[in-house]
């Protein structure tokens, strides 16, 4: 089985992962460190591997741990992004733990792909720039650790990026598109109608006041525009589009809510599942993400009482 790991909301939950993985393949002597400037590690070991890189001829040592999470499906360790991580910030770390003569051997795991020849040159220039044993660990070793450990998967539910919320995405972008061929203005943000308890509807629905206040809330400019454009006469077509999406969505949302801990977790698969289906929205994805926050806001989707 492979996970779509790039659909972890985010670089903690890969963190998670990878501690989890180390606690098999290294001991339960794994120390993970929490959220915030690491040093150049998010974990650490010091004693004999249980069982890496073999049971016959297990490390021995401090042994340094560290995580690069992707949301980017087709990532490679052959990208130029990765390449300047690890110019700019692997290797300077592993040297100051050098000088502080806090590592004997390095783990850096990815969710990117690992080709042989990659693998072969990144292990390399860890060499001539360290000299410390190291391995890089891809997202193809990571995806056969999580099938011979099912357990894992099953403590951090991953389970919940396999089942996708199915809709009609076409619907959604036909109102996308149509609305970015008019004259689209950021109004002032628009009165929250005293009836709309919003508060209480982020608390029903689990939605983060962090995420409504820096996230949603600055879309909330476009809102009285998207009112105004759906209930335009010329727009009965696609006001029938907006109606027939938010009720897919609502049965979808109440299916799988208990898969997603937080609601901006559902939003933001939303946004992933039109964005790569349609990828000529890319200009203008903000849209997507706005009539996403539209819906929750409008009370069209997500629990209301």
């Amino acid at each position: 089985m492979k996970y779509p790991l790039e659909n972890l909301a985010s670089d903690k939950e890969f963190e998670d992962l990878v501690a989890l993985i180390c606690e098999r393949i290294l001991g339960m002597g794994t120390i993970v460190f929490s959220v915030g400037k690491d040093g150049g590690k998010d974990a650490k070991f010091n004693g004999t591997a249980n069982k890496y890189p073999s049971e016959t001829a297990p490390w021995r040592g401090k042994i340094i741990i560290q995580a690069k999470h992707t949301q980017h499906p087709n990532a490679s360790c052959s990208d130029s992004d990765f390449k300047r991580i690890l110019k700019n910030e692997v290797i300077p770390s592993i040297k100051k733990l050098i000088e502080s003569n806090e590592i004997d051997f390095y783990l850096l795991f990815t969710n990117r792909k690992l080709s042989g020849i990659q693998d072969k040159k990144i292990e390399d220039l860890f060499d001539e720039e360290t000299n410390i044993e190291n391995r890089v660990i891809g997202s193809e070793r990571i995806d056969l650790w999580l099938n011979e450990y099912p357990e894992i998967a099953k403590t951090l539910n991953l389970n919940r990026l396999l089942l996708p919320l199915e809709f009609n995405e076409e619907d959604l972008k036909d109102i996308v598109l149509a609305f970015s061929n008019i004259d689209v203005k950021i109004s002032d943000f628009p009165e929250i109608p005293e009836e709309r308890d919003i508060e209480k509807k982020n608390e029903l629905n689990n939605l983060s006041k962090d995420y409504f206040d820096t996230v949603l809330k600055r879309n909330m400019t476009y809102f009285d525009q998207i009112t105004a454009f759906l209930n335009d006469p010329d727009n009965k077509e696609l006001l029938e589009k907006y109606k027939n999406t938010i009720a897919d969505l609502n049965e979808e949302i109440t299916i799988h809510r208990n898969e997603y801990e937080k609601f901006e977790m559902i939003l933001n698969h939303l946004y992933k599942i039109v964005l790569d289906k349609f990828p000529n929205l890319k200009d203008k994805r903000r849209l997507v993400r706005v009539f996403l926050h539209y819906m929750y806001y409008n009370c069209d989707i997500g629990k209301n009482e």
